[in-house]
C-alpha cells in the first residue's frame, strides 16, 4: 500500500513538472508573439510624430505663401495637385485617398488564397508615396488630413514587421497585426488611445473582440506612450469651455446633428459619384484637366472668397473653440465641404477625418451664430457638429464620439456627443445606406481579387 502511495506521489510530481513546463512554454510563446506588436507600435509612433510635424510645416508654408502673395496659389496649387496625383499614379496607385478603405480591404484579404495581394495595399512603397504625395498636396492648399494616411502607414509597418519575422518565430495572425496597426495609427495621429480601440472594433472588423484584445490594447498603449513621451500629454484640440449644461441644449444638439449628418453623408456620396465618373476616364489628359479644374477652383475660392478652404481646417476649429470669434461665415461649411470633395477626388493621398471635423465644427458655429447662442453653448454645438459630420462620413458613431471626447477631454458631454452621433448615423443611412469607406473597400477588393490592378491600366493610358 505504501509503495502505491509513493508511486502516486511521484506521479503527481511528474505531472506538476509537465504542467509547469507547458505553462512556461505558453508564457514564452505569448511574450514572443507580443514583441512584434510592441516593436511595430514604437516604429509607428515615431513615424506618426515625424509625419505630424511635416504636415504642420506644410500647412504653415501654405499660409506663408498665401500671406506673401495670394495670387501665387494660381501657380502653386495646380502644380502641387498634378504632382501629388502623378506620384500616386506612377508609383503606388493604392496609396490614393484616405487609406482606411485600403486597410479594410487588406483585412478581408488575409486568407491563404489572397494573402500575396495585400502588398498592393500595405507596403513600404505605400508609406513613402503616401507621405510625399500628401505633403505636396497640403503645400498646394488641399483640404486633406493626415489621420487616414497614418492608419494605412501604420498598417503597412505592422504588416512588414510580421513579414520579416524568422521562420522559427511563433506564428501571428496577419489580420490581428493589421487591425492593431490601424488602431495604433489612429491613436498616434490623434493621441486618442480609446478611440483607436473603438475604431478597430467598430469600423475595421466584426470579429469577436476576445480574439485580438491583448494585441489591440498593448499596441495602442505603447503607441500612445511613445507619442506622449515625445510630445507631452497634449490634447489634439484643447479644453473648450462648456458649462451650465441644461436639457434645452439638447435641441441644439439634435438640430446640428441632423444638418451635419446630412452634409457629411452627402459629401461622401458626391465623392463616390465623382470617383465613379472618373473611372470612365480613358487618358491621362482627362485626369489632368480635372486636376486643373479642382486646383484652380480651390485657388479662386481662397483668393476671392475666404482662405478657410485651404488645409485640414484644424486652425479654424481652434479659432472658433478658443477665441472670441465664435461664429463663422455662412459659407464656411460649404467651402470646407467643397475643398474636401476637390482634394479627395483628385486621386492624390490625403484623408478626410480632419477636414470632416472642421466642416462639422463650422456648421455648429454657423447655426450658433444664427440663434446668437452663448460661447459655452456654441462650443457644444461645434463639438456636436464635429461628431455628426464625421459619423456621416465613417458611419462609426461610437468612434466619432469617443475621438472628439478624447481630443477635448470633455467627459461631461458624453451623452450629448453620443446623441449627436446616433442621430447623424440615422439620417446618413437615409442619404446613402453605405459609407464612402465601404464603397471604396468593395471597389478595391473587386479590382485586386480579379487581378484588375492599375498597372495594366497605366500602360494602356500611356500608349494613348
Amino acid at each position: 500500500m505504501e509503495k502505491i502511495k509513493r508511486n502516486i506521489a511521484k506521479g503527481h510530481v511528474v505531472i506538476n513538472k509537465v504542467v509547469d513546463r507547458i505553462r512556461n512554454e505558453k508564457v514564452k510563446q505569448n511574450i514572443l508573439q507580443a514583441i512584434p506588436f510592441w516593436i511595430a507600435s514604437i516604429i509607428t509612433s515615431l513615424v506618426a510624430i515625424f509625419y505630424a510635424k511635416s504636415f504642420a510645416w506644410a500647412e504653415k508654408l501654405t499660409t506663408v505663401i498665401f500671406n506673401y502673395h495670394a495670387w501665387l496659389l494660381f501657380i502653386i496649387t495646380p502644380v502641387c495637385f498634378i504632382l501629388s496625383w502623378w506620384i500616386v499614379r506612377k508609383f503606388a496607385p493604392y496609396s490614393k485617398g484616405s487609406g482606411i478603405p485600403q486597410v479594410m480591404a487588406a483585412i478581408e484579404l488575409t486568407t491563404p488564397k489572397h494573402n500575396d495581394k495585400i502588398k498592393k495595399l500595405l507596403s513600404l512603397r505605400i508609406i513613402v508615396v503616401k507621405f510625399i504625395s500628401s505633403i505636396i498636396m497640403v503645400i498646394g492648399g488641399g483640404a486633406i488630413g493626415r489621420e487616414g494616411p497614418t492608419i494605412q502607414i501604420s498598417g503597412s509597418i505592422f504588416r512588414k514587421v510580421n513579414e520579416i519575422l524568422p521562420p522559427w518565430w511563433p506564428k501571428i495572425s496577419k489580420k490581428n497585426m493589421i487591425m492593431t496597426g490601424a488602431a495604433a495609427g489612429l491613436a498616434a495621429a490623434f493621441n486618442t488611445p480609446l478611440g483607436g480601440i473603438v475604431f478597430a472594433v467598430e469600423e475595421l472588423t466584426k470579429m469577436h473582440f476576445n480574439n485580438f484584445k491583448a494585441a489591440i490594447f498593448t499596441g495602442v498603449i505603447i503607441a500612445g506612450l511613445v507619442v506622449q513621451s515625445m510630445l507631452g500629454t497634449y490634447l489634439y484640440l484643447g479644453f473648450p469651455q462648456v458649462y451650465n449644461i441644461t436639457y434645452t441644449m439638447l435641441f441644439g444638439v439634435i438640430l446640428v446633428a441632423i444638418v451635419a449628418g446630412v452634409f457629411g453623408s452627402g459629401m461622401s456620396k458626391i465623392m463616390w459619384k465623382i470617383l465613379q465618373w472618373k473611372s470612365t476616364f480613358k487618358t491621362n489628359k482627362q485626369h489632368v484637366f480635372y486636376l486643373l479644374f479642382c486646383s484652380l477652383t480651390v485657388a479662386s475660392m481662397a483668393y476671392f472668397v475666404n482662405a478657410s478652404i485651404l488645409g485640414s481646417g484644424k486652425e479654424l476649429l481652434t479659432t472658433t473653440l478658443f477665441s472670441a470669434e465664435k461664429y463663422t461665415h455662412w459659407y464656411t461649411p460649404l467651402l470646407r465641404t467643397l475643398g474636401s470633395v476637390l482634394a479627395f477626388t483628385s486621386g492624390s493621398s490625403g484623408g478626410i477625418f480632419a477636414p470632416g471635423l472642421s466642416a462639422g465644427g463650422s456648421i455648429g458655429s454657423v447655426l450658433s451664430g444664427w440663434f446668437e447662442l452663448s460661447a459655452s453653448y456654441t462650443n457644444l454645438m461645434i463639438l456636436a457638429g464635429m461628431v455628426a459630420f464625421l459619423t456621416g462620413i465613417t458611419r462609426a458613431p461610437f468612434t466619432s464620439a469617443i475621438l472628439v471626447l478624447e481630443m477635448t477631454d470633455r467627459s461631461n458631454l458624453i451623452l450629448h456627443l453620443m446623441l449627436a452621433a446616433i442621430i447623424a448615423n440615422f439620417v446618413s443611412v437615409i442619404v446613402d445606406k453605405d459609407s464612402l469607406y465601404d464603397h471604396l473597400k468593395h471597389q478595391y477588393l473587386e479590382e485586386i481579387v480579379n487581378e484588375e490592378s492599375l498597372e495594366p491600366e497605366l500602360q494602356t493610358t500611356s500608349n494613348n
